[in-house]
């Protein structure tokens, strides 16, 4: 509390010294004190909330707001239907379907077999030590039914190499990858993922079958209200962490299930991907422009 009172001090006077013309938010408590700085000078505010689930910042913030935007339908949120407007998530252009083409193509370049099936499972920028745990348990199972690639994380990927196969083109462990990823992602059948709203929005561009495990030790479970929206309108699955921790080879039947219903995953794909809004980031822009236009 200290700081964010001191953070709004700081925020007043700059705010006076640079006289926007608006102030964009992205939430998060460090928005906070920006954002009651910004209503007690009238400047106009632009909200966009990523999360299905509005934290205490946006609920805030979404009071005053000039416009706020949102990455997941209107339906799940309590925001003024008047100054607001779905628009997704922005993400790189380079997210797309990929082509069978393509596929071949970014398996190639990754060292991965072409005439199996590849599952990708990340856990995030840091890796997830449950999910690493339940595949490495799994994996004699998983790599009967298909390749997989673990992104692991810096913390686990010593520990993991002892107890995991070596690289090959059926298996494939990392502890992160910062050089094109999408292209890993894309010669993907499958992919196994946290349900943070970026990589929810990502994987809906790219049209892939997803299997969400959403952390629901984050603050206002906001993962579990991300995976709900998908679930709801049957766009993935969601795998529940503690029947994970109970029963790792939950896994594997999630991943043979979508493996064998190859008419219902096309579907669950195709709804997927009509979640993906490849012109969020150009909404956004034109609501802040509309802002600082209507001030005028």
């Amino acid at each position: 509390m200290f700081l964010v009172v001191a953070g709004f001090f700081q925020s007043f006077y700059k705010l006076i010294i640079w006289r926007p013309d608006v102030v964009f938010t992205k939430g998060g408590y460090v928005c906070l004190p920006v954002g009651v700085a910004v209503y007690l000078l009238r400047i106009p505010l632009v909200v966009h909330d990523s999360d299905a689930h509005p934290g205490l910042t946006n609920r805030i913030l979404g009071k005053w707001a000039t416009a706020i935007a949102t990455g997941a339908p209107l339906e799940h949120y309590n925001y003024p239907i008047d100054r607001s407007r779905y628009v997704g998530i922005p993400i790189a252009a380079e997210y797309h379907e990929f082509s069978e083409q393509e596929q071949i193509v970014a398996r190639k370049k990754w060292g991965i077999a072409i005439d199996r099936p590849l599952v990708v499972v990340t856990g995030g920028g840091l890796g997830a030590s449950r999910i690493n745990d339940a595949i490495v348990l799994s994996l004699e199972k998983l790599l009967k039914l298909t390749s997989v690639v673990l992104i692991c994380g810096e913390g686990q990927y010593a520990d993991l190499l002892l107890k995991t196969p070596a690289n090959s083109n059926s298996f494939q462990l990392y502890p992160f990858i910062s050089d094109d990823f999408v292209s890993l992602l894309g010669a993907a059948d499958m992919v196994i993922a946290r349900a943070g709203a970026t990589t929810i929005l990502e994987l809906a561009a790219l049209a892939k079958p997803t299997i969400l495990i959403p952390n629901a030790k984050l603050s206002g479970g906001h993962q579990l209200k991300n995976a709900e929206v998908y679930v709801k309108s049957q766009a993935a699955v969601v795998v529940d962490e503690d029947d994970l921790v109970e029963n790792p080879t939950v896994i594997v039947d999630a991943v043979e299930k979508i493996l064998s219903n190859k008419k219902g995953t096309k579907t669950m794909a195709r709804i997927f991907s009509s979640y993906a809004r490849p012109n969020a980031a150009k909404e956004v822009a034109g609501m802040i422009i509309s802002s600082v236009n209507n001030k005028r």
